[in-house]
Parts: C-alpha cells; sequence; structure tokens
C-alpha cells in the first residue's frame, strides 16, 4: 500500500479483525524516576493557577504505580504540594516539549474546554526523514490499524475520524527536513500518522517508522545498536514547541526550545535554524 491509498473497507473499530488481536503486555523495565531539582529546571512558567513545564523525551505524564516521582503529573504533585494537579494535554512518553498544568479545576476545566474547541494554539517541530522543500498539508481520515502487530497503531482508513496536518519545512539537508507542525484536529498520533503517509516518517520513531516492529523489538529487548541504524534516534523526533492560550481568554504563550539531544541532531545533520 502506496502513501496515497488508505485502508479502504476498513471499521475504524473492527477489533476482530486485527492482526494483533489483543493488547501486547509491555515490559516495565527500569522506571524513569524525577528528582525535585530536575522538575524545577523544567519550569517554563508557575503561577497561583498555572505550571507549565518543558518534559524531556523520556517522562510519562499520568500517574504510574511506581509512585509519584514516576510521572510528571505526581511530580508536580509532590512539587506544589497540592492534592490534586489536573493535566489540560498529554504528551507521549517519547515527545518533548510544553505541557500545561492547572492548580484548580476552574481553569482545568476552562482550558480543557477550550481544547476541544481548538480555542488553544500548538505548534510542534519534528525532524523528518526525506528534504521536504515546500509546505504540504495532509487532509486524511485516521482509525485502527487493523493489520499491524502494534495493537495500538492506528493509520489512514477510508470512513476514519477527519484529521489534517500542516508541514512547513523550517530547515532541510543531509537526507532530513526539520519541519514546524501545526495540527486542525488532535487525534492519536495524528502527526507521526500523516508524517508517515507522506514518505517522511519522524527520526526515531518505533511505531510508524521503517517497521513497527521496531516497537515489539525495543518492547522485549530494549535499544541496540541494529534499531540505532534503523531510526538514527532512540525517541522519537517530536517537541511541542509552542502553546498559545490567548485564543482562549488567556494572556500566555509558551514556549520550549528543542531539548539537547534533538539539536545535536540537526547540528549533525545541516540542520542549522533559530529553536
Amino acid at each position: 500500500m502506496n502513501a496515497g491509498e488508505s485502508q479502504a473497507g476498513r471499521g475504524i473499530d473492527d477489533f476482530s479483525r486485527r492482526a494483533c488481536a489483543w493488547p501486547r503486555r509491555e515490559k516495565q523495565g527500569p522506571v524513569r524516576l524525577i528528582a525535585e531539582e530536575e522538575l524545577r529546571s523544567w519550569i517554563v512558567y508557575e503561577d497561583a493557577r498555572l505550571l507549565v513545564l518543558a518534559k524531556p523525551g523520556d517522562v510519562v505524564c499520568h500517574p504510574s504505580k511506581a509512585g509519584p516521582w514516576s510521572s510528571l503529573v505526581g511530580a508536580a504533585r509532590e512539587y506544589t504540594g497540592l492534592p490534586t494537579m489536573h493535566l489540560v494535554f498529554r504528551l507521549d512518553r517519547e515527545t518533548s516539549g510544553v505541557v500545561v498544568l492547572t492548580k484548580d479545576a476552574k481553569m482545568a476545566s476552562r482550558l480543557q474546554v477550550a481544547m476541544q474547541e481548538r480555542k488553544v494554539g500548538k505548534a510542534y517541530l519534528a525532524i523528518m526523514t526525506g528534504e521536504l522543500h515546500e509546505p504540504v498539508t495532509v487532509n486524511q481520515p485516521l482509525g485502527d490499524d487493523v493489520t499491524s502487530p502494534v495493537y495500538v497503531k492506528s493509520a489512514v482508513v477510508t470512513g476514519g475520524q477527519p484529521a489534517i496536518t500542516h508541514f512547513a519545512p523550517v530547515a532541510h539537508g543531509g537526507g532530513f527536513t526539520l519541519a514546524r507542525v501545526v495540527t486542525e484536529t488532535g487525534r492519536k498520533h495524528q502527526i507521526r500518522i500523516h508524517a508517515h503517509w507522506l514518505g517522511h516518517w519522524l527520526v526515531g520513531d518505533k511505531i510508524y517508522g521503517p517497521d513497527d516492529r521496531c516497537y515489539l523489538e525495543f518492547i522485549d529487548h530494549g535499544w541496540s545498536p541494529a534499531m540505532a541504524e534503523k531510526l538514527h534516534l532512540p525517541r522519537q523526533a517530536l517537541h511541542c514547541a509552542q502553546i498559545d492560550l490567548r485564543p482562549a481568554g488567556v494572556d500566555h504563550v509558551f514556549e520550549a526550545p528543542l531539548p539537547a539531544d534533538l539539536r545535536e541532531f540537526c547540528a549533525r545533520h545541516g540542520l542549522a535554524a533559530d529553536t
């Protein structure tokens, strides 16, 4: 199936036709714990109602069974001393960038409704394989990938949920592109799927890269030289660079520069940009 084809005739929730009928049990491995001084260094902004953090690309957002310091929300709760911290939106473990948490339920509700109404501006930076020379918009519906051995994988599918992504090259060279990415919809893994559909999968993407079995191999055996050769980076090169709350009536724009691992990759491959 080429980039322009979708999975015609497949229902987006047709679990009976999945190549992997049940979720694969993931090995937990070493737990990434957050030190309080680390969390403090990630603070982009804080006031009486908001805590904005620049999340690294190896931290989960939601609380886990490994204790409060094993997740961004748990660590934020310990840091503030509040019984509850509200996550306005989440980033995948391997996606770095701006994350907004609120300290009270009223502000959380306000921003979550604004997110649903697409009144919060979000811009990402992504390192894509191949060289993208012109801006491109992908308007392709998304649903479950019933042919993949990876249970959580989605794909472009006929009859799926509408999804629109705008890719604009910031720099390109050496077989890679640094792109600014803006979405009009908020589907699961949307940027990664649309990049793959374009034929410019994200560097480091174990699911939507050259072979989704990389994800299963990583679960079973961890990172390896063979995977490094295929994927170039040990995590997906996706970074939430900016959150604009002004359309939601909150006079703030929050930004986080590219983290060191992505900056170093750009430098090695001649992707010079003011990021």
